[in-house]
């Protein structure tokens, strides 16, 4: 297993899902994790999928958790949290963008992979504009502007590595028009970013993860409140472990601008999958 003590990492949109599992796939390795999202203890009426809580698990796996509730439209939250992590650092090693918000018409508890089963019919001209916004402000600006203050960190120190979570839907059509620009926005920012950041010793790509089963689909499939085979879905840890490979390869510049699929990196980094002793 990778070992990342003493790497500063953030991880955006890590309350629950694939933001937690990368979270705690760092952890695992002894990174010391930000963690930022809307789902905050004294806020969310499901206490075990926030901040919070992942800031907790992230200390069970022998990490060390900095639970940050912030909003990604919040340019001020934002600039605070990666001042305050330089103030008290003074080094960032790792971002990973994986915030994103799904419309306001779609249930939070859905995978972005399976949120097409809730989504109405209806044409890109015959929803609201606020579809939009809702995915783009956080999925897409959000990222960005998380990457601007990263990298004013990294690139002075020379050393960093910037991940943003996308999928496969980067290619093909799904759910709606602003999710695919979503999807290829990233991927493009990552390529982009990586051309202007090369020169700097920092390294920016993206990755794909699989059909992923989180915490609450999970749940719903176990009681029955959801038909949806999981058989072959990967664990939201199994996405972290790769993040964790990733952070650990000397050569990972190699791989910047690429996109890269979780099923490819683990054929080359050999990272495993959940055991039935570490579900818990």
């Amino acid at each position: 297993m990778a070992d990342l003590t003493g790497m500063v990492a953030v991880v955006t949109g890590a309350s629950r899902g694939v933001g937690r599992g990368i979270a705690e796939g760092l952890a695992e390795a002894g990174a010391t994790v930000y963690i930022t999202g809307r789902s905050a203890s004294e806020t969310s009426p499901l206490a075990s999928l926030t901040v919070h809580a992942t800031a907790e698990r992230v200390q069970e796996l022998g990490g060390r958790g900095v639970a940050r509730p912030l909003d990604h439209r919040d340019d001020a939250a934002v600039a605070g949290l990666f001042a305050d992590i330089e103030s008290e650092h003074g080094r960032l090693d790792l971002l990973v963008n994986n915030a994103y918000q799904l419309p306001e018409q779609l249930p939070e508890q859905l995978p972005e992979q399976l949120a097409e089963t809730a989504h109405a019919p209806g044409g890109f001209w015959t929803q609201p504009l606020s579809l939009w916004d809702d995915q783009c402000a956080v999925g897409l600006r959000g990222a960005y502007v998380a990457s601007v203050r990263a990298a004013g960190i990294m690139v002075p120190a020379g050393r960093g590595l910037i991940i943003n979570v996308s999928s496969g839907r980067a290619a093909d059509y799904m759910l709606n028009v602003p999710y695919g620009v979503v999807k290829c926005g990233v991927d493009r920012m990552a390529r982009d970013m990586a051309h202007e950041l090369a020169p700097h010793g920092v390294t920016a790509l993206a990755l794909w993860p699989g059909l992923v089963r989180p915490e609450l689909v999970s749940a719903a499939v176990s009681d029955g409140t959801l038909s949806v085979d999981l058989s072959r879905a990967e664990s939201p840890r199994f996405v972290g472990r790769c993040v964790a490979a990733l952070a650990m390869d000397p050569d990972i510049a190699e791989k910047t601008g690429g996109s890269y699929r979780v099923s490819d990196l683990v054929r080359e980094y050999r990272f495993s999958e959940l055991t039935s002793d570490q579900t818990g």
